[in-house]
């Protein structure tokens, strides 16, 4: 009886493993649903199946962790169904974003657009791509969020060119940015300002609110945004901090 129910949980764990796999591959089906969406000039859906499959990634990898899932499913590399599905949600997808819905100067483009493809493969194949304390190594190539801000805040195709060229050249800069759910610094505040970003964020793709609600969304979307920048840099500057070894 003891071996049936033995074998009995770790069908069930295995199944579960499997499903994991089952809910990152699902950012593939987003990325898809989103470039549908663009070719019908849906702006604003678009965003919201891009931001869905930063949800799912968001979570995925807490679960496979929590679930053993390498030692279940040996057979299927995680990390690499990972990087292929974010390469297709956090880049491909929002360079076309910003290529069709006119964010950028139309003379400059395929150039912009080939330069955010080049630097992000960049930092996708580095292999020191993350520190050991929870930092990504130059910008991480989230051109999904790059999207997002500056088709709601509209500063204009020109200064989409600026804003794409400096991130680009930051791809290659001895900087970091924080990895919210990963970071050792901070106890749980990162993740705590991941949710307000998160929320604040999601809320603002419905086009219905009044200017005043609007303008206290953005501004929240906008602070998280860089309190969590703020982060980095400051770890940029001071270096790693030793024997700090706190995880949410």
């Amino acid at each position: 009886m003891e071996d049936k129910e033995v074998g009995s949980k770790g069908g069930v764990s295995i199944v579960l493993a499997w499903m994991v796999h089952l809910l990152t591959a699902c950012g593939a089906v987003l990325a898809l649903f989103a470039v549908a969406a663009i070719a019908g000039d849906q702006w604003r859906l678009a965003l919201f199946w891009l931001l869905a499959a930063l949800a799912i990634d968001g979570i995925d990898g807490t679960l496979a962790r929590s679930l053993r899932v390498a030692e279940r499913v040996p057979r299927i590399h995680g990390a690499t169904l990972d990087l292929v599905i974010d390469y297709l949600n956090y880049v491909f997808v929002p360079t076309l974003f910003l290529w069709r819905a006119d964010l950028l100067p139309a003379a400059l483009a395929p150039a912009l657009a080939a330069a955010i493809q080049i630097s992000s493969l960049y930092a996708f194949a580095r292999a020191d791509m993350k520190t050991d304390d929870g930092y990504f190594r130059g910008f991480p190539a989230l051109w999904n969020l790059v999207a997002f801000y500056l088709f709601v805040i509209q500063p204009g195709a020109e200064t989409g060119a600026v804003a794409v060229a400096l991130l680009v050249a930051l791809t290659f800069m001895p900087i970091h940015f924080i990895h919210p759910f990963r970071v050792r610094d901070y106890r749980r505040w990162p993740v705590l300002l991941a949710l307000m970003w998160a929320l604040s964020t999601t809320t603002l793709l419905w086009a219905g609110w009044a200017p005043q609600a609007r303008a206290v969304l953005l501004s929240l979307s906008l602070a998280s945004a860089a309190v969590l920048v703020a982060m980095g840099l400051l770890r940029t500057i001071r270096g790693v901090r030793r024997g700090d070894t706190n995880f949410l």
